[in-house]
């Protein structure tokens, strides 16, 4: 019975296997409730503020000798209950006991406001169970359905049947009994009569309009508990694969290693680490791990910045495209501009205990295809093509010419009147490839 209680409660206030949720979903979740609680808060103010202005406008229809007005006592205590709680929640120090609280006390005010009409006006106690003031109980009840956890809809929906169940209990102990209930609906309509029926019709709507809004609520938590774990899985794919490719996994219809590859002239940049084989044997793991990710956080930069696309780091290099996935019709001067912004800063930036590194490139421009390679339950996104493997074998080529970053003829006739100065360098048949290939040597125009 016990076990059976407790997940009736975390069903109820805190979802289903809430606290097996990692940390970062949960202070998302609780960030969506605090911003519920404020909005909750300055609606109850503002309905506040509307019956406020509504009775001290409306004439005063009190009864000869009536002296006692309920109204403005209530509306005052519940100003400033509303106030305190609107604080406590801009705050986010609204711990449980004070939003369990807060439903009592909403709907305790408001059916006291109702019992202390017969009061105000006079009336044998069955007075007040005609008031309209009835339907705010409905407003109260669905300002919780804001909060998504339905035990606070069901709270508010089951205190206010259970005083409204009391209320109808005490105009019936009135004296004159007998007179007050009634059959005929005409008669309880236009007079102070009960009718057993009418109030039970009341209480069953308010049980149901909870029971209804209970299981949305429940539904919409799970919902949104989903939602947050699917979103931070996505900001954590996000660094895995580059935002434009991410984008294209939401777009796409079927299964990812269906969906279709983009070919296009596009410009491929391959940069390597310079001895990386003796940085390895004389950095201890940790450390060796350190300063890669130090060394792929600086010359990432200029790529993005340059509008490339990192496709893959492939030990210690790294290799990116230009114009796909991502379009960029002035890809080939992006390509070679990252290229000689990530040797300029590199040879600039101080890296932890002074290690220095340096690296060569490779740019070439041709037809490329860009997809998703890999089993269905395993892919990655990849650029491919002969054009891919010849920026891969320029990059090693420049350490045979002595110079940091050799591109393709094709790269250089699309930069063309820019800022750049080449140096031709001949031609070979690089590695794996029949015919042979032209190559220059690229820097910056003096000025630049």
């Amino acid at each position: 019975m016990r076990s059976f209680l407790k997940s009736k409660q975390e069903w109820l206030f805190g979802g289903d296997d809430y606290d097996h949720l990692p940390e970062s979903v949960r202070q998302s979740i609780e960030r969506q409730q605090n911003i519920s609680e404020r909005l909750i808060g300055w609606i109850q103010l503002g309905i506040l503020t509307l019956f406020a202005i509504l009775y001290t406008t409306a004439p005063n229809t009190l009864p000869t000798g009536a002296t006692f007005e309920p109204v403005p006592i209530f509306l005052g205590a519940y100003f400033i209950f509303t106030c305190t709680r609107l604080y406590l929640a801009h705050k986010d120090r609204l711990a449980m006991w004070v939003l369990i609280l807060s439903v009592l006390v909403d709907m305790g005010l408001l059916l006291a406001l109702i019992w202390s009409f017969h009061l105000q006006y006079m009336q044998p106690p069955s007075f007040y169970l005609k008031a309209p003031t009835l339907l705010y109980i409905f407003i109260f009840i669905s300002l919780r359905a804001l909060r998504f956890e339905p035990g606070f809809v069901l709270l508010s929906g089951l205190v206010a049947s259970i005083g409204w169940t009391l209320l109808v209990s005490f105009a019936l102990m009135d004296e004159s009994i007998h007179a007050v209930i009634t059959r005929d609906y005409v008669h309880y309509l236009t007079s102070n009569s009960v009718l057993i029926g009418g109030e039970l019709d009341k209480i069953i709507s308010i049980l149901v309009v909870t029971f209804i809004l209970t299981l949305a609520i429940a539904r919409g938590r799970h919902l949104l508990i989903r939602s947050i774990v699917e979103t931070n899985t996505a900001e954590s794919l996000s660094l895995f694969v580059p935002e434009s490719v991410a984008t294209q996994i939401a777009n796409t219809d079927g299964p990812l290693i269906e969906a279709k590859t983009e070919t296009r002239e596009a410009s491929i940049l391959f940069v390597d680490l310079v001895s990386f084989t003796t940085l390895a044997e004389t950095l201890t793991p940790e450390k060796l791990i350190a300063t890669l990710n130090e060394y792929f956080r600086v010359i990432s930069e200029p790529i993005e910045r340059n509008h490339g696309v990192i496709n893959q780091f492939q030990g210690d290099a790294i290799l990116a495209s230009f114009n796909l996935p991502t379009e960029d019709e002035n890809h080939a001067s992006n390509a070679v501009a990252a290229a000689l912004e990530i040797e300029q800063l590199i040879r600039n930036h101080q890296f932890t205990d002074g290690i220095i590194l340096n690296t060569r490139a490779g740019v070439n421009t041709g037809s490329v295809v860009g997809g998703f390679v890999g089993t269905p339950d395993r892919l990655s996104y990849t650029v491919y093509g002969d054009d891919v493997n010849i920026a891969a074998r320029l990059q090693e080529l420049s350490k045979h010419y002595k110079t940091n970053n050799l591109i393709s003829l094709r790269t250089r006739q699309l930069c063309q009147g820019q800022k750049f100065e080449f140096v031709a360098k001949g031609s070979e048949v690089l590695r794996g490839r029949l015919s042979p290939i032209e190559f220059f040597e690229v820097k910056l125009k003096p000025g630049y």
